[in-house]
């Protein structure tokens, strides 16, 4: 298959199979997987994203957010908590005050 006719997705995942830990790639992958309704592998990608970059707080944030969107709650929770304690160390306050909403939101209700 030429590259023109290669999804996005196609495209993503050959670049991670060639270079694993390039943190970008690996993000994107994981929300081509969710664009596509493939939750699942959205999933692997994100947890894989998070335990080899354990400060790559936009991975934290976004797989949160689609744990809690599923009622996941106690993962969502988890997950922010970490994420928190990464943008903390990062110095994303940014994120951290988003991720700590969200938190609260899971927490609340």
């Amino acid at each position: 298959m030429t590259d023109q006719k290669k999804s996005r997705r196609q495209r993503l995942e050959e670049f991670v199979a060639q270079n694993p830990k390039d943190t970008f790639s690996r993000y994107g992958l994981a929300l081509e997987c969710l664009r596509e309704g493939d939750k699942a592998g959205a999933e692997a990608q994100f947890r894989t994203l998070i335990e080899d970059h354990a400060d790559y707080v936009p991975g934290f944030q976004m797989y949160a957010q689609m744990l809690a969107q599923e009622d996941r709650r106690e993962e969502a929770k988890s997950i922010l908590t970490a994420g928190i304690a990464a943008a903390t160390r990062v110095g994303n306050a940014h994120a951290r005050s988003e991720m700590e909403g969200l938190l609260a939101e899971l927490e609340a209700g």
